[in-house]
């Protein structure tokens, strides 16, 4: 069992801006990852909107964070934490791989995607399905695929799709797309990109991978045969590890200015916290405020 002062749960740019700024401080903390530093940021195709770099590759910028961490002598743990509970003022958290106390948690999850929900989904994960263009976008190069979703990853992902596939059939379910106008114009001017709205997807079909998809408007029904669907309608916070009840909003952690929940002493930041935008800017403010609050509570 390793103890720590503060334990942050995820090396997304809040988690890593935490560590930073922890480290700065002299207080002792454990900053653990399941899978890859930088978390979705590695997985966008363009940064456009990030002060300092005009247009930065989401795999650049991850690679820029951990050479970051590496210069500020800051080590990753890799393990999953699969619950965390309160006992006597501290935290206990339970990892595949070991046990772990802390005075404060500093929750940097991230959200996990939203499925559709329609029969055969689960079957096509991996064989047609998937929730990352930058991922697997080469695997269908020249050829037909579908994307679901009207925000911004949606547009940023379809566009990236239409420099390497045949076809993108834009699917959303409503009239208007709620991403920044400039994306979708630029989604517009694509030749390659199809769009369909409003419609919804409602069957898939294919025998050992996804071979098509069926979409309704109204009473309006087309088939579209694709190699791959790609889903971007929303996602869920990652709070299922946390066994303790705090306050929620639609399920996003609630907080405080300083970024503390309603549980004293655990923090939550980054785009697993109740706000109204959750970029890359936003959540290094929230890693910065909370690493600062702590030091004042630690200095209190």
């Amino acid at each position: 069992m390793k103890e720590t002062k503060v334990f942050i749960v995820g090396s997304g740019p809040s988690g890593i801006t935490a560590a930073i700024y922890l480290k700065r401080a002299g207080i002792p903390f454990i900053l653990c990852e399941k899978s890859m530093v930088g978390g979705k940021v590695a997985l966008t195709a363009k940064v456009d909107n990030y002060p300092g770099f005009t247009s930065i590759d989401g795999v650049e910028l991850a690679l820029n964070l951990q050479e970051q961490l590496k210069q500020n002598e800051i080590k990753v743990t890799y393990d999953t934490i699969q619950s965390i509970h309160k006992e006597n003022e501290l935290f206990y958290l339970e990892g595949n791989k070991d046990q772990y106390i802390a005075k404060y948690v500093i929750l940097a999850t991230g959200t996990k995607e939203k499925g559709l929900g329609l029969d055969n989904e689960e079957k096509f994960y991996g064989k047609g399905i998937s929730f990352c263009a930058i991922c697997d976008g080469a695997l269908y190069k020249n050829k037909d695929v579908a994307l679901v979703g009207g925000g911004n990853s949606a547009l940023e992902e379809a566009l990236y799709l239409a420099n390497i596939v045949n076809k993108v059939y834009l699917i959303h379910r409503r009239d208007e797309f709620r991403g920044d106008l400039t994306l979708v114009n630029k989604v517009k001017d694509k030749d390659n990109i199809i769009l369909y709205t409003p419609y919804i997807i409602n069957k898939l079909s294919g025998t050992n991978h996804l071979e098509e998809i069926q979409i309704v408007s109204n009473e309006e029904v087309e088939s579209l045969s694709v190699s791959a669907l790609f889903i971007y309608i929303g996602y869920i916070p990652t709070l299922e590890m946390l066994k303790e009840d705090i306050l929620l909003d639609n399920g996003y952690a609630v907080v405080d200015e300083n970024m503390m929940t309603s549980l004293p002493n655990l923090y939550a930041i980054g785009d697993v916290r109740k706000k109204n935008l959750r970029q890359i800017v936003t959540a290094i403010n929230d890693g910065a405020i909370a690493s600062y609050a702590i030091g004042k509570r630690e200095n209190e």
